[in-house]
């Protein structure tokens, strides 16, 4: 099992796993998010992937959401 500590780290394609470490939340709940019209998903036949970029720019957007 993959530990990330810096964003550097992370791979440039997130699964789901990766994201739901990222994030803190249940890979269900993960897949649950990639699912969401709002959210950075990139779908390549049946795996769904997050691209590491995006992923950051959605989570500055919810930061900023928040405020």
């Amino acid at each position: 099992m993959t530990q990330y500590t810096s964003l550097e780290q992370l791979p440039l394609a997130l699964s789901a796993n990766d994201v739901a470490k990222v994030l803190g939340i249940s890979r269900a709940k993960a897949y649950q998010l990639m699912h969401s019209k709002s959210f950075p998903t990139i779908t390549i036949g049946k795996r769904m992937t997050v691209p590491k970029d995006k992923l950051i720019e959605w989570m500055e957007r919810q930061m900023t959401l928040a405020r």
